[in-house]
């Protein structure tokens, strides 16, 4: 049984968490392959807005299976406040969430290092979400990390001591002040490490989607960021510390090449970016500003506000390549209703000459972008729900995309609730 892809084809924040939802109903598997605490997939229904950082997105549905897996970074510490925020919901976590033995862990001093990083880098700082999620993966590739089937050994403690000790050294290093407790750091880590062990199922996951997909049942890989922050296809060094593509799945969940089957891929009807990086088509303007405003565009999880631009086409079709994108959701089409004119980038100009590719380098001193225009709509989507509801200047905005990338949009969304979610024929 083949097992299906959902990632983000922008800098992230595309919607992949209501997306997933909606498409849960549909799978008996979802498993998250990369990332950790510094995403945020929101999902709102039934009037109660609700943000996942580390748990899968399928977590409110009660036939399906959460799997986190082994190429996610875990925070114990924020792993158990998301647990503790779905008691209401009576969701039997012991059942329906799985945790890879092979997924690190995020220790206390990881997140210290990150901030103290970025202090130390000053204007020169890449956006990070402080999260820890860069140390712990350079923990990951430097052979040092602490696995999450590490703490069912008895010796756990003392590695963690070492790994510890070893972070603070460097920290001191840094010469930058950080205001911390070591102390309540490790109570805090310990305490939620303790309710994991002794709460959740751990499970070596590669073997259990393996079983999974002989037994037939239909598995859904979850991504998080989005593919432009890759670590190595992403707008370097502003990117994320893991692989966001669809070859992350791969290696994130054990699961071989061959096994993919669709790959959906989301996209916002226009672009956003938090955090430092090049953005060729940002927007300093009102247009920019309303984008913000109407689209609620602040970090799940950081809270920062996002940047916001036109769409541009050329990273979409970029995007659509490096991932094998067979069907595409566009998101938010519901933002740019009341706009006179809207663009789409569809080409650079990149040192004199046009191209129609990413290049190496987004410096915008480099690089400009060129686009099409097309008119914009003044209808409300938020109350439609059929796609022949949607105006024709829409179908048209729709239709162009689709041309331009070579791939079907099969869900147009127009609000956050997952009822407003439209399914497109498609041919």
């Amino acid at each position: 049984m083949a097992i299906d892809l959902l990632l983000g084809l922008q800098w992230g924040d595309e919607g992949k968490g209501k997306i997933v939802d909606v498409l849960t109903k549909k799978y008996d598997v979802i498993a998250r392959f990369q990332g950790g605490p510094n995403a945020g997939h929101t999902l709102e229904f039934e009037g109660i807005k609700h943000v996942l950082h580390t748990i899968p997105s399928g977590i409110f549905h009660p036939t399906a299976i959460n799997l986190v897996g082994n190429g996610v970074v875990i925070d114990p510490v924020i792993f158990k406040q998301e647990l503790d925020n779905l008691a209401p919901f009576n969701i039997d976590t012991a059942k329906s969430l799985l945790i890879s033995r092979k997924a690190h862990l995020i220790l206390p001093t990881h997140r210290l290092l990150d901030a103290a990083s970025e202090m130390a880098k000053g204007k020169a700082k890449i956006g990070s979400t402080l999260k820890g999620i860069g140390p712990t993966y350079m923990d990951k590739t430097g052979r040092n990390g602490i696995r999450v089937g590490d703490i069912e050994l008895p010796q756990w403690k003392e590695t963690y001591t070492a790994l510890r000790d070893k972070h603070l050294v460097m920290i001191d290093n840094m010469n930058v002040t950080l205001d911390f407790s070591i102390e309540e750091l490790d109570r805090d880590f310990f305490a939620a490490v303790e309710y994991m062990r002794t709460h959740l199922a751990f499970v070596d996951s590669e073997e259990y989607l393996s079983q999974a997909q002989k037994n037939k049942q239909r598995i859904l890989a979850e991504g998080a960021q989005g593919s432009l922050l890759d670590i190595d296809f992403g707008t370097y060094p502003f990117v994320t510390s893991s692989n966001t593509t669809a070859a992350g799945a791969c290696t994130g969940l054990g699961v071989a090449p061959n096994k993919i089957g669709e790959v959906y891929g989301i996209f916002k009807a226009y672009t956003t970016r938090v955090g430092s990086g090049p953005f060729p088509t940002e927007l300093f303007d009102e247009i920019g500003e309303t984008m913000g405003r109407v689209g609620h565009e602040f970090g799940a999880t950081t809270g920062r506000a996002r940047r916001c631009g036109w769409l541009d086409l050329v990273a979409l079709r970029y995007a659509v390549e490096i991932n094998g994108v067979t069907q595409l959701m566009m998101m938010k089409g519901d933002v740019l209703s009341g706009f006179d004119e809207l663009k789409v980038c569809t080409a650079y100009n990149y040192r004199g000459e046009t191209i129609n590719h990413l290049p190496y380098s987004l410096n915008a001193e480099e690089l400009s972008p060129i686009y099409t225009s097309f008119p914009g709509w003044k209808e409300d989507l938020t109350g439609m729900h059929e796609a022949n509801e949607l105006p024709q200047n829409l179908h048209d905005y729709i239709a162009f995309v689709e041309d331009f990338v070579q791939v079907p949009i099969s869900i147009v969304s127009v609000g956050p609730d997952r009822s407003q979610t439209i399914f497109r024929t498609t041919e």
